[in-house]
């Protein structure tokens, strides 16, 4: 079994464009790992319409920014409409999920600290 690989997945002091990082896929969520270390995790995701990460709680906060399109959160049974711009709170401890009503991409932020 391999370990995950820690640190940065891309090159320092180099710009990127953080929606051309992940491209759509049909019927797919599309992620990569951006940095991952003990403090938490940058990922970037892009979800084809009709995709959803279930429900689940994690102990850690993360914060999810929207970079094209619009993603339906449900936060402690709270539905939400998030949209290109746009960032949204998932408070560690509360169940949440992620809903593409149509094609969108985010970044993930996680924050490993306990809450």
């Amino acid at each position: 079994m391999n370990e995950k690989k820690k640190g940065a997945r891309i090159p320092g002091g180099e710009p990127k464009v953080l929606s051309e990082l992940v491209g759509y896929q049909e019927d797919s969520i599309v992620s990569r790992i951006l940095l991952q270390d003990e403090a938490g995790t940058v990922t970037v995701f892009a979800f084809d319409e009709g995709q959803a990460l279930s429900e689940h709680t994690v102990p850690f906060n993360a914060f999810i920014q929207v970079l094209d399109g619009m993603a339906e959160v449900i936060i402690g049974g709270k539905a939400s409409n998030v949209k290109t711009g746009e960032i949204i709170l998932m408070p560690g401890n509360v169940p949440h999920r992620v809903n593409a009503p149509q094609n969108f991409k985010m970044l993930l932020t996680m924050i490993k600290t306990p809450v």
